[in-house]
């Protein structure tokens, strides 16, 4: 009975062994053992990392055949301190030789054991080399990254959490007029950069309502804002922008806003919407605007924001440009319109339908006596003498009046037919021409 405890135990013991063996003889990282300097065992994966034919390439020959140089003190320290059976070093990074003289990188870590009937170095060896070339793929990626970045025209800020900045890029620096701040952005919070933000309607943008801020809060991607900043020298930029988490999948990641400067193509936008709305000669509202803002006023149903519209024409004006030329007619008419708009209100609309015709869209709610008052001031200011390139020139002003009511179904055409026919009226017999007996006056000579 006792024996067959022996038996069992043994079996049981060379059962152990033989799945420690098969262990070893599988595992992917390195085992190597050594004593006295000399290599007694190495498993299959130290054969293929020393790039060995056979273990016979190994085994019988000094450890430190494979250990570069600048590893072999720190190794010898290390196991140096291995004085009990059991002990073992910590992980350690360190460069072996392989047979054909290439390095190898790996983490090596020693452990004092039984060796047959006496104790010997178990090393277990992994192998570095796939996460060292990941790391320098990283490294890589990331030079190029900084390199493009820095390159760009867009600005790139990436805002942490707190709302400091980790990363700014010399576009950004120069859209913000920071260029000689270097590194000393770096850890700011938005609110201590020399700037104001501001929101597309040019008020002041506090930055817990910039976009930026909604992505750290919430996650969400922002494109397509405009946004503007007012620099330390002055100068105003507007900005395009959009803002993205760096990394959607962590609640904690940064923030990244990119953004374009657009000053220069919001100026030449507004210039061309001030060119097509505005006449090039007076810088008066051209009969598109002026149509647009009466039909606007026409569609109010409360109180109407046009209370009278004033067709006004220059009497005798075709003879200015028949005897003294256009330059000088031109120079009439932008005298004419400097001087309506000087006699009337800032609220109201003064515009040029074209030629030597002028309409006034009068605002509020204005009496009748005072609008003949007003008539009366216009034609008195108009009369005054004109000075041009020499000459005195007079010119007078006939005005039509049409008031607007509310619930007035009338079209904006319609107001500005019955306000030509008013003006029309208004006119001095000698400066008639045709005849209105069908309701209308016939077509004015449009100069210049």
């Amino acid at each position: 009975m006792g024996e067959d405890k022996v038996a069992a135990a043994v079996d049981a013991a060379e059962q152990l062994a033989e799945r420690y063996r098969s262990l070893v003889e599988h595992t992917p990282d390195g085992i190597c053992v050594h004593e006295r300097g000399m290599v007694v065992y190495v498993n299959p994966a130290t054969v293929r990392l020393l790039a060995a034919d056979s273990a016979d390439d190994i085994i019988g020959k000094p450890l430190t055949e494979f250990v570069h140089p600048g590893s072999i003190p720190g190794m010898l320290e290390r196991i140096s301190h291995l004085t009990t059976k059991g002990a073992a070093s910590d992980p350690t990074e360190m460069t072996l030789v392989r047979v054909d003289g290439v390095t190898v990188p790996v983490e090596t870590v020693s452990v004092l054991t039984a060796w047959h009937d006496h104790l010997a170095y178990q090393v277990v060896i992994h192998d570095l080399t796939a996460q060292r070339h990941a790391e320098a793929a990283q490294r890589l990626a990331e030079q190029h990254f900084t390199t493009v970045v820095s390159q760009l025209e867009e600005g790139v800020v990436v805002i942490d959490p707190e709302g400091r900045i980790e990363s700014i890029n010399p576009a950004a620096k120069r859209i913000f007029g920071t260029e000689g701040s270097d590194d000393e952005l770096l850890g700011e919070v938005i609110q201590a950069l020399p700037l104001t933000l501001l929101d597309a309607n040019a008020q002041p943008l506090p930055p817990t309502r910039h976009p930026i801020a909604r992505t750290l809060a919430t996650g969400e991607t922002i494109t397509g804002y405009v946004f503007g900043v007012d620099r330390a020298d002055g100068q105003r930029r507007w900005l395009s922008g959009s803002s993205r988490l760096l990394n959607p999948d962590d609640p904690r990641s940064s923030a990244v806003s990119s953004f374009a400067d657009i000053t220069e193509f919001r100026a030449s936008r507004r210039q061309l919407e001030y060119q097509a709305t505005h006449d090039s000669l007076t810088g008066l509202a051209n009969r598109s605007l002026i149509l647009s803002q009466l039909a606007g006023a026409l569609a109010t149903s409360e109180d109407l924001p046009v209370s009278t519209v004033l067709f006004i024409d220059l009497d005798g004006f075709k003879a200015i440009n028949d005897t003294l030329g256009h330059a000088i007619g031109d120079t009439v008419l932008q005298i004419v319109a400097q001087r309506l708009q000087r006699a009337l209100r800032g609220d109201d609309i003064v515009g040029r339908l074209g030629g030597d015709e002028f309409l006034v869209l009068l605002s509020g709610g204005t009496r009748r006596v005072d609008i003949d008052a007003l008539v009366a001031r216009l034609r008195s200011t108009m009369a005054e003498p004109i000075i041009a390139r020499g000459h005195r020139i007079e010119v007078n002003a006939s005005i039509g009046v049409t008031p607007l009511a509310v619930g007035d179904r009338r079209t904006p055409e319609a107001v500005l037919h019955d306000a030509d026919l008013a003006m029309y009226r208004a006119k001095p017999s000698g400066h008639r021409e045709g005849s209105v007996s069908k309701g209308r006056r016939p077509n004015s000579t449009h100069a210049s």
